[in-house]
């Protein structure tokens, strides 16, 4: 059996200091560390990360228990985490476990990026 591969590219946009994270592969048991690793905010700043799942094949449990702790760090922080571009296996998982109501789902990575109202 051949371990899952999850590859992370991260930038920040120089003009909101959003993080974002694009993901490809499968987020598993055994790339939850490596999915973890790459939601950390690289210079210590409230965390404003924006997960770009558009190349996601796969996703467990494993997946949701690391954005549920990234979300509450976030949010205990100041700042927040929304997904963009999720594919329909991942959305589905989302959905069942209720996740899908905590973070905000976007369609494309624009619409993820754009402020928001306070509330």
């Amino acid at each position: 059996m051949s371990q899952a591969l999850l590859s992370v590219s991260r930038y920040t946009t120089t003009a909101s200091g959003v993080h974002v994270v694009a993901l490809a592969g499968d987020i598993d048991h055994t790339t939850a560390d490596t999915f973890h690793r790459a939601l950390t905010a690289p210079d210590g700043s409230t965390p404003r990360t924006v997960l770009d799942f558009r190349d996601v094949t796969f996703m467990d449990s494993s997946g949701v228990n690391v954005l549920v702790v990234a979300n509450n760090a976030a949010r205990a922080r100041g700042g927040w985490l929304r997904l963009a571009h999720t594919p329909t296996p991942v959305l589905q998982l989302l959905r069942i476990v209720g996740l899908d109501a905590l973070l905000p789902l976007h369609p494309t990575l624009e619409d993820a990026l754009a402020p928001r109202p306070a509330t």
